[in-house]
């Protein structure tokens, strides 16, 4: 033994180790292990819906050309699912909170599954606009749930890392999505492009059914709480912002294929190399925009909404030079990049108290922002001509920049656990 008097303790087997308080321990004994391979069939998931999701751009003329509408019309294949996803992302919750959240996902996979075999049948537009539904469906239940499957599937300091695993299925879509779509329509028609989707979106199912475990519901959403949330000013203007800046963009990107066919008059492949311009330019743009929205969400957005708006003007002004619409497209991928998690960060910080409730809003937003871009550049593209989209666009986008400037936050955009909802 050491005498009292000494200030420094002899450390010995037998010396009490140092533990920390014990509502610490059960908390941690009560965390979940990491289910890797979980939070990996939820990027699957994602990756399957998303590529559904946009095909249609990289795919317009063909399928107006072979379904016998305009361009215009074909485009309302995106407004469908953005319509449906935007109702689907905060029923689904409400309407499924008392089934096991493993089935839920089983369901709505399935729903992706059959969504492409519908339009790999589909011989006219009204059968495509019903498989774009059902993927509405699917797509909007699916984001609204995504964030909450992660937070059970990993402990809670492992969220962040299982959600940005989860978003690289968005990531990989938006590189491989729009080039590949296009390479095979051109090979084999626009109706392999889907097949091949739906190959991937049966995968997502079997490793989805083998990977997460039974899940029963805990939380129990309402609408009263989303009617809380909507009274809140803060996330108004937050909503508000989406719908301008988004529909902007997707106004551009969904009739981006007519400006390098009619304005630029790009071969097929050259096509395809542009549109994996964009991709790649996403790719990259989502850790730039992640890495400026930690330190200003508003900067973010303000940034990213000023340079498509300079990129949509330059189409314009100069769309009729290759050079100019490859740079101006992908560049215009990697300033999107900032809006996800600008925005996201944005409408949490907004409401700290229902993230959860929070991001649902958002996805809905997003969805009704596709919609409203892909119907107002189909509007403009069918009596404007190519350029419609990007007319669109510099108007929607600046009005959103110019709203974020004004009133977006200006503290500093650190992330809040729970909130990868998109």
């Amino acid at each position: 033994m050491s005498d009292p008097g000494t200030l420094e303790a002899p450390l010995t087997d037998t010396a009490a180790p140092i533990r920390p308080p014990a509502s610490l321990d059960h908390q941690a004994s009560q965390e979940p292990p990491a289910n890797w391979s979980g939070i990996a069939s939820l990027a699957l998931g994602v990756f399957s819906l998303v590529t559904a999701e946009f095909l249609p751009a990289s795919l317009l003329t063909a399928i107006a050309t072979d379904l016998q509408v305009s361009d215009g019309a074909a485009g309302q294949a995106v407004t469908a699912t953005a319509v449906v996803g935007a109702v689907a992302a905060p029923s689904i919750p409400l309407l499924t909170r008392h089934i096991d959240r493993k089935r839920v996902v089983l369901m709505l996979s399935l729903l992706l599954l059959v969504s492409n075999v519908l339009a790999v049948a589909a011989s006219n537009l009204p059968l495509l606009l019903v498989a774009r539904v059902l993927l509405g469906v699917a797509l909007g239940g699916f984001w609204s749930m995504a964030a909450a499957l992660a937070m059970r599937l990993v402990p809670q300091r492992l969220f962040a890392r299982a959600m940005s695993l989860v978003l690289t299925g968005v990531s990989v879509a938006t590189v491989c999505a729009a080039p590949i779509g296009a390479y095979m329509g051109n090979l084999w028609g626009w109706r392999s492009a889907f097949v091949a989707a739906g190959v991937v979106s049966l995968a997502a199912i079997a490793i989805q059914w083998a990977a997460i475990p039974r899940l029963p519901p805990k939380d129990h959403p309402s609408l009263k709480v989303l009617s809380e949330l909507l009274g809140r000013t803060d996330v108004r203007v937050a909503l508000l912002a989406v719908l301008l800046v988004v529909s902007g963009h997707f106004a551009g990107f969904t009739y981006i294929r007519p400006v390098m066919e009619q304005i630029t008059h790009m071969s097929v492949a050259t096509i395809s190399a542009v549109l994996l311009g964009y991709g790649v330019g996403g790719f990259f743009g989502n850790f730039v925009g992640g890495f400026i929205a930690e330190r200003s969400e508003r900067y973010a957005i303000v940034s990213g909404g000023s340079l498509i708006v300079l990129l949509a003007c330059s189409l314009w002004v100069a769309g009729s030079s290759p050079v100019v619409a490859a740079v101006a497209i992908t560049l215009w991928g990697f300033a999107f990049g900032a809006f996800p998690v600008g925005f996201q960060t944005w409408i949490v910080r907004a409401a700290p108290d229902h993230a959860e409730g929070a991001g649902g809003l958002l996805v809905a937003a997003f969805q009704v922002a596709i919609a409203s871009g892909a119907i107002g550049g189909g509007v403009l593209v069918d009596h404007l001509g190519a350029l419609g989209g990007p007319i669109f666009a510099v108007l929607t986008i600046t009005l959103g920049t110019l709203l974020t400037l004004r009133y977006g936050p200006r503290g500093g955009g650190a992330p809040v656990a729970g909130n990868a909802h998109l």
